[in-house]
């Protein structure tokens, strides 16, 4: 498809089916993905990818120490609840979300259900741990790159129609994503990406959340008038 088509039918999958995503095809998609542009050319990612046995166990133990009420180990700063404006965009696409899936506004259960299974990263067949050099911290830059890798990643992926969703809450415990990953104590975790082929008979699949008219957020200077 070409590049406009592309950007504008993306859309993030939460449910997949139970089909392994063969190692030669994800390779490809991070060969694409790698092109991003990086502060000076620094390309300071690394890219660990789980499936099997090892993301069974980051899934199980992840979801377990988060429904026990244990706190989050991240290796980033998280800013903690959003407010203002940003809470109202996260609310709107849960919203939807849960229109989709039929879930009632009262219906703790089904809603403490669809939390876990962010937990336990959608149930994908593969995931994708992206980290960054740690010798870079403190400093936004290393993550503006990774924020270029990750959507080249999920745009590489859905070419191919693959689906993904960049999923924080799979690694909320990063120490036992380190553990089982056998990742070195020199590259930070910032997030992961779940992915597989979605399951085109699970409604929230269909979801595309909203974007604010692009001049909420932009202005020209120094342009003549229309």
């Amino acid at each position: 498809m070409d590049f406009q088509e592309l950007v504008h039918s993306r859309r993030s999958v939460r449910g997949f089916r139970n089909e392994a995503v063969p190692k030669a095809v994800i390779r490809e998609i991070i060969e694409d993905a790698k092109r991003a542009p990086s502060s000076m050319n620094s390309q300071p990612w690394h890219v660990h990818v789980l499936t099997g046995e090892p993301l069974e166990q980051v899934r199980r133990r992840n979801m377990e120490e988060m429904a026990a009420g244990k706190p989050s180990k991240r290796d980033i700063f998280t800013h903690g609840p959003y407010e203002g404006a940003h809470r109202e965009r996260q609310v709107g696409v849960a919203k939807q979300l849960f229109a989709a899936m039929g879930i009632a506004r009262d219906d703790k259960a089904m809603r403490q259900d669809w939390v876990l299974r962010g937990f336990r990263q959608f149930d994908a067949p593969v995931s994708l741990v992206l980290t960054y050099d740690r010798i870079l911290d403190p400093g936004a830059t290393c993550h503006f790159d990774l924020g270029a890798l990750c959507y080249g990643i999920v745009l590489a992926a859905w070419d191919r129609g693959i689906g993904a969703v960049v999923n924080g809450q799979g690694i909320s415990r990063s120490d036992i994503v380190r553990e089982v990953a056998q990742i070195p104590e020199d590259e930070a975790i910032m997030t992961c990406i779940a992915m597989g082929y979605p399951d085109e008979a699970f409604a929230a699949n269909a979801v595309r959340s909203e974007r604010q008219p692009a001049d909420a957020f932009v202005r020209y200077i120094g342009f003549a008038e229309d």
